[in-house]
């Protein structure tokens, strides 16, 4: 099993310098912005994800 993943940056302000939360699993705190968020994987779709469009704008 593998360790857990961590966000690479914030995502409200994008800065890289992110650690850990006490709050719980899942908790990180942004350095940067003193910002607090939680990741949750919430799983994964049953047909996926698909898109309508035709490819672009017709001319």
């Amino acid at each position: 099993m593998s360790e857990r993943a961590a966000p690479f940056y914030c995502p409200y302000c994008g800065d890289e310098d992110l650690r850990p939360s006490e709050q719980g699993h899942g908790a990180w705190e942004c350095a940067a912005c003193s910002r607090a968020f939680q990741l949750k994987f919430l799983g994964l779709l049953s047909r996926g994800i698909q898109r309508n469009d035709g490819g672009g704008d017709e001319i």
